[in-house]
């Protein structure tokens, strides 16, 4: 097999579209930054399918965001936008992604989504962890690198109807994470163009805002990330378990 690739990252967001991670995990990306983590954005779709702007302006705009996030790799595979499926191919796809950054944590969107590309995304995403950690696997390249599979796989709950396992305290970065989701002038900024559909800008950080807030409070602090996690926790010291009871 082929060496490894030189860049490698500790934790891999992976989600349908451009943007859709400044939105639901960009906070939490910037704190995993400042306690020395590498971290990495993986867009499944290039945009071209979006109501506003183009591929090549969402493309320009994602490597900014990325820069804000402090994100130490950004790419876009060829996944059709809108039309995001579920296939070997595509999972293939991802899978050699993981094998070249090797990240110990995955985040992927929430499984039930009203945009079917985010739905779609989360059990790709899962069944691509799943085939990176297999020995004999063939296609799309991936036999040339070693088997990789995810410690942890985590879902971005914020726009899921759901109680989160847990909630990561963003409150010193909520204003680059916002920073982060209005480099995409493309799609945020007033315009005619899909002005029925979009959220007028000057609402867009209320509504950001508000929603980290309402995390916040749940998890004691003032800004939040929720996250749901299958599996159950393991606790080594109650005394050290994080938010007050009463």
């Amino acid at each position: 097999m082929a060496g490894q690739t030189a860049m490698t990252v500790d934790v891999l967001a992976i989600a349908a579209h451009r943007d859709d991670v400044e939105q639901t995990c960009g906070g939490t990306l910037l704190r995993m930054s400042a306690r020395g983590l590498c971290t990495g954005i993986l867009d499944l779709t290039q945009g071209e399918s979006g109501t506003r702007g183009s591929a090549a302006e969402r493309a320009a705009e994602a490597a900014e965001a990325a820069k804000i996030l402090k994100a130490s790799h950004r790419q876009a595979l060829d996944l059709p936008d809108g039309a995001v499926a579920n296939t070997l191919e595509n999972r293939l796809k991802i899978a050699l992604v993981l094998r070249q950054l090797r990240p110990r944590v995955v985040i992927l969107p929430y499984w039930e989504a009203r945009h079917p590309d985010h739905a779609t995304c989360s059990v790709l995403g899962y069944e691509a962890c799943f085939l990176a950690g297999l020995s004999r696997l063939t296609g799309q390249g991936v036999e040339e690198l070693l088997p990789h599979r995810p410690f942890k796989i985590i879902y971005a709950s914020l726009y899921a109807d759901v109680r989160p396992s847990f909630v990561v305290d963003i409150t010193p970065y909520i204003e680059q994470r916002h920073a982060s989701l209005m480099a995409y002038q493309s799609q945020y900024a007033n315009q005619q163009q899909g002005g029925g559909l979009f959220v007028p800008a000057e609402e867009i950080r209320e509504r950001t805002f508000a929603e980290a807030r309402h995390y916040g409070l749940l998890a004691g602090v003032r800004y939040g990330e929720p996250f749901v996690q299958r599996e159950v926790g393991l606790v080594d010291d109650l005394t050290l378990i994080p938010v007050q009871s009463i």
